[in-house]
């Protein structure tokens, strides 16, 4: 029984951490296509009357909140201290769907925190926009936390309440 339970912690850890390598992975290469491809030389494109691609860089958190010189490192710093969290929720866990969950999580944090370190700021290009309002322009690794922390909610408010 517990070689069975150990196998089964193996499991849901490669899974979460192969899904947060995926999007990584993803993410990254999305952001250097746009950046070193598409975006040569930087402009608006309109692919539908609702979504564009455009360049941006973010030098702070959501919507740019908190941008400055020193605040990359701290963000850098935050995201990284969150993603260890993170993990250690992954390890105990014992549901392979919060594996996948966290893993889009991670993977979208360190995507992020990548772009932090290499570049400065965080590369966004998605934009979305209904006439004249747009939404802040995002990205790969936005759209993984942001469909992950959905998922965490809805569990946390329909789902399961014991970690079994």
């Amino acid at each position: 029984m517990r070689r069975t339970r150990g196998r089964r912690a193996g499991e849901r850890l490669a899974l979460g951490l192969g899904i947060a390598s995926l999007v990584t992975v993803l993410d990254q290469a999305a952001k250097w296509y746009v950046v070193a491809v598409v975006m040569q030389p930087p402009r608006a494109i309109e692919l539908t009357d609702w979504l564009n691609l455009v360049i941006t860089w973010n030098r702070g958190i959501s919507f740019g909140l908190f941008s400055g010189q020193v605040m990359p490192y701290v963000l850098t710093g935050v995201a990284l201290a969150v993603v260890a969290l993170l993990v250690v929720w992954l390890v105990y866990d014992s549901r392979m769907s919060a594996a996948c969950w966290l893993g889009l999580v991670i993977g979208g944090a360190v995507g992020n925190v990548i772009d932090r370190l290499r570049l400065g700021a965080v590369a966004d290009f998605i934009d979305v926009h209904a006439g004249a309002w747009h939404w802040p322009a995002f990205n790969v690794a936005d759209s993984a936390i942001t469909i992950g922390v959905t998922l965490i909610l809805i569990d946390g408010l329909f789902g399961r309440s014991e970690m079994s």
